[in-house]
């Protein structure tokens, strides 16, 4: 039990790093109401990945799509970061670029944040589908209690390092480039990763 919680806490290491500078700049930017709907939305994302990968590890579905299809998610966060390119110095008064984030159609914070994890989850995939069929199903349920209680450690950690003054400070003093940045980034890597971008040039041409 303890070897598989250990191990457990590893994988989610290895797969949930990669949030860590998002949510830093997420927690970083959101007013104190909004706090809890990264937390919801990481939450939402972690189960949905955890969900698919055990029944696809288990046989029970075939649900992962193709990866170039999973890199399409990556438009979110791309369009995103176009949006506040544009519109962020308008509503640079506010305080808050984030609340473009909430506007429109994805009119809740926790409903972005959820897309982005989904949409950096290529990587999950391929290590919890796997992870998961070596597991029988005590060590599953233990896995899948670790894998909740990291996500809410690297929420708490991101939150942590999003409040020292120095790390605040700074992106509140660059936020006008750092988020659009950031985010236009992180599209276009999924994008790329995935293949997506060589899949529909395939299709095109």
């Amino acid at each position: 039990m303890i070897v598989t919680a250990f191990t457990a806490a590893a994988v989610y290491v290895a797969t949930g790093i990669d949030y860590l500078i998002i949510l830093i700049l997420l927690f970083s930017q959101v007013k104190k109401d909004q706090i809890k709907h990264i937390w919801i939305g990481q939450y939402i994302g972690t189960a949905i990945i955890i969900g698919v990968s055990l029944l696809v590890a288990l046989g029970v579905a075939n649900l992962v799509p193709q990866q170039w299809m999973i890199g399409l998610l990556g438009l979110l966060p791309l369009y995103l970061g176009i949006k506040i390119w544009i519109q962020g110095e308008e509503d640079e008064d506010e305080g808050n670029i984030l609340s473009l984030f909430s506007s429109g159609r994805f009119n809740q914070l926790f409903i972005t944040v959820t897309f982005i994890v989904l949409a950096s989850s290529a990587d999950d995939f391929a290590i919890y589908i796997p992870y998961f069929t070596t597991l029988n199903m005590m060590e599953i349920i233990i896995a899948v209690i670790v894998f909740m209680i990291m996500v809410g450690v690297l929420c708490l950690i991101s939150y942590r390092l999003a409040s020292l003054n120095f790390v605040s400070d700074k992106i509140e003093k660059y936020e006008r480039w750092i988020v659009p940045i950031v985010f236009i980034g992180l599209g276009i890597y999924i994008l790329f990763e995935n293949g997506t971008f060589n899949a529909l040039f395939s299709f095109l041409f």
